[in-house]
Parts: structure tokens; C-alpha cells; sequence
């Protein structure tokens, strides 16, 4: 993408900060956000950063694509506050599509989530059934229904980006985000410095776990093609959480075992695998960066200490 002026909303964010920044050397990009799981600290000096919630009036919405990323984005979250939480996902969505209509803007590309499909060991195809048993889901189920409401009305387009465990470690952008960061960079973070890591019931959980890079390659080619609809945005491949731990002790050259406890969430998705070719047959994208390249890049940061 070159040349076009760009929203992302969450832009200093994990994701959002990360987007923004592989796209402002080519183009003029405009990062909101509340700060409330981002800092403008995670974003390079050429994105201009704007201290705004999506539930504002007179967003910057009057660019040629915008990418909407801010939400309270996981189930705990949501629940501490269901109504904040609706607002925040739901209203905040519609709040700034509108805006983004009446000023031009045609094309969305907005993130959802996997966890919608559920706990499943085989891949999970967007044509699966698919229901909400958090706050946290029926809010993105909504952002989904909200974009068809869109696309059908005022033939806008819109691309929903449901998202597999995504990640890049503490030596990126997720540091902010605390206890909300993924399982990948909390672990690392607590067995480089001889901490046990804390693992739900008996570690066997599996995650499709999606490096961040690989995640606003796909943002930007759904935005690129223009696409419509709700697209996985994961690698098709999952690794329990054991094998997560095994695999960073043996890139830091520790041996540090976790500590099993009670999994003490009343909703909880035990496995994910994302089935990606929808996303490949419309633009080609493919994960680049193994789980074990993967591994090793979250661990590098320590290795340099």
C-alpha cells in the first residue's frame, strides 16, 4: 500500500502501533487512541498520533482506508465491564464506519476474533456454525453483522480479520498491555528471569499462534484487495501450552518448570486452529514466520542481556 491516507483506530496498541508503523513510510498514517492498553511510545516518529476514543465525534475519518482495531480485546476484560465493553466494541465500531462513510471512506478492515468458533482441535473455516458465549464474542459477532449492515446498505466494504492468538513478546509492543499480553510473551518474560509460569489445568491446551508481522501483512492485503466478509488470520497449525514452555527454555538455556493450577475462568477456549485458506485464495497471504522462528524472536531480547 503506497500513497493513501490511513486511519487505525487502537493505533498505539499491539497490533494497531505495529500496522501503523509498517505502513507510514509509504503513507500518511493517522494512529487514535484512549490509551487505555496502548502508549504513543510504541509508535515511530513519521505516524501522527491522536489522543481520541471511537466513541468520539469528529474522528480522522476522512482517509482512504481505515482499520479499526480498538476494543477491549479479551473476555476478562469485557466482562469487568459488559456495558463499557458493548460500547466499546460495538458502538465504537458503528460510531466510526459512520463517520468514515459520510466522509468517502469505502473500505474497512476491522478485527474480530477466533474465539467465536469455540475450543476445537481441527481447523475452523469461516462457513462453520459459530456462536457467542461471552460478552467479548457477542461483541465482535456484532461488529460482523453491523459491516454486512454496511456492506448491503451502503455498499461500503468491509473485511473483518478474525485473529489467532496473536503475538511478538515483551521486546516488541506488547510490554503495555500487562497481564492482557499473550501467553507467549508473559511466559518468556517469567522464565528468563527464573519465574515459574503459570499454566491452566495440565498444560495441554493448544493455541494457533500467529506472529504479529504475519497479521498486518494480512490487514494490509485485505485492504489492498478490497475484500468483503470475515476472513481467519491464523497459521492452520497449533502447539500446546507444555510445548510453548519446553520450546522458550531451550532457545534461553533455562530449565525452568511451570506451575499447573485451577483454570479459574468460567468460559475458557481450550484449543484453536485456524483454517486459512479462505484469506489465501483471496490474496495470496501465507504465515511467514514459524511458531519456532517465532519462539526465537520473543526470546531474543533476553539472549541479548
Amino acid at each position: 500500500m503506497q500513497g493513501k491516507q490511513v486511519l487505525v483506530t487502537g493505533g498505539a496498541g499491539f497490533i494497531g502501533s505495529n500496522l501503523a508503523n509498517a505502513l507510514a513510510p509509504d503513507n500518511d498514517v493517522i494512529a487514535i487512541d484512549d490509551c487505555y492498553l496502548g502508549t504513543p511510545e510504541n509508535l515511530d516518529s513519521g505516524v501522527e498520533f491522536v489522543d481520541a476514543s471511537v466513541l468520539d465525534e469528529d474522528l480522522p475519518t476522512d482517509v482512504d482506508v481505515v482499520f479499526h482495531l480498538a476494543a477491549l480485546s479479551s473476555y476478562q476484560m469485557h466482562e469487568q465491564d459488559p456495558t463499557t465493553g458493548a460500547r466499546v466494541n460495538v458502538e465504537g465500531f458503528v460510531n466510526t464506519v459512520e463517520q468514515a462513510r459520510k466522509d468517502g471512506c469505502e473500505t474497512v478492515v476491522y478485527a474480530s476474533t477466533s474465539s467465536i468458533y469455540g475450543s476445537r482441535t481441527e481447523p475452523s473455516p469461516e462457513s462453520m456454525a459459530i456462536e457467542a458465549r461471552t460478552g467479548y464474542e457477542a461483541s465482535k459477532l456484532a461488529r460482523e453483522q453491523y459491516a454486512e449492515y454496511f456492506h448491503n446498505h451502503y455498499d461500503l466494504t468491509l473485511a473483518g480479520m478474525r485473529f489467532f492468538s496473536v503475538y511478538q513478546g515483551f521486546g516488541g509492543a506488547e510490554e503495555h498491555k500487562g497481564e492482557y499480553a499473550n501467553t507467549v510473551a508473559q511466559f518468556t518474560e517469567k522464565i528468563a528471569n527464573g519465574e515459574q509460569p503459570e499454566l491452566f489445568g495440565d498444560g495441554s491446551q493448544t493455541r494457533d499462534f500467529t506472529h504479529v508481522d504475519d497479521i498486518v501483512r494480512g490487514l494490509v492485503l485485505a485492504a489492498e484487495h478490497e475484500l468483503n466478509g470475515v476472513y481467519n488470520l491464523g497459521t492452520g497449525e497449533s502447539y500446546s501450552f507444555n510445548e510453548m514452555v519446553a520450546m522458550i527454555n531451550e532457545v534461553l538455556g533455562t530449565d525452568v518448570e511451570p506451575k499447573y493450577i485451577e483454570n479459574p475462568l468460567d468460559e475458557y477456549v481450550h484449543d484453536t486452529m485456524a483454517d486459512p485458506t479462505k484469506m489465501k485464495e483471496a490474496t495470496g497471504w501465507e504465515p511467514e514466520i514459524s511458531f519456532e522462528k517465532g519462539v526465537q524472536r520473543v526470546c531474543e531480547p533476553y539472549l541479548d542481556e
